[in-house]
């Protein structure tokens, strides 16, 4: 099983559709085999499902994730554990023991906050800090 994590500094980024790195774990028999950080190269929101099937990810743990986002994982077929917070090692573990805390009914509501046309670059640096697990 390969599970990837929404990254930046040890930790569960918390905007899915922003996230510049994703921790990718190769797993077997419950236990971490290997993990590596791989760059988005500045892929964001829908873009990132096929990105993370392209790395052969079967399993996405994150933050916050809007609809859309959802919706091309599910394409993808990719399992979505959203709405997790804290180190992305201890989630993985979590995950593996069958008791990682998550939202079945995350979504990342920040956008219905600006309205349509709302663009999220416009924040620069955003986190969704809080926004996403509405």
């Amino acid at each position: 099983m390969k599970i990837a994590v929404t990254y930046e500094d040890g930790q569960i980024f918390q905007h899915f559709g922003h996230t510049a790195q994703f921790k990718v774990y190769e797993t077997a028999d419950g236990k971490i085999l290997s993990s590596r950080i791989v760059d988005t190269n500045g892929s964001g929101h829908g873009a990132l499902a096929g990105f993370l099937a392209a790395q052969g990810v079967d399993t996405l743990i994150c933050g916050g994730i809007g609809g859309g986002a959802q919706a091309a994982l599910a394409e993808a077929g990719i399992r979505l554990l959203g709405g997790v917070q804290g180190g992305a090692d201890e989630a993985v573990g979590a995950f593996l023991a069958g008791s990682l805390q998550y939202d079945p009914d995350v979504r990342c509501s920040h956008h219905e906050h600006h309205g349509e046309g709302h663009d999220c670059a416009s924040h620069g640096g955003h986190t969704c800090g809080g926004h996403c697990h509405g």
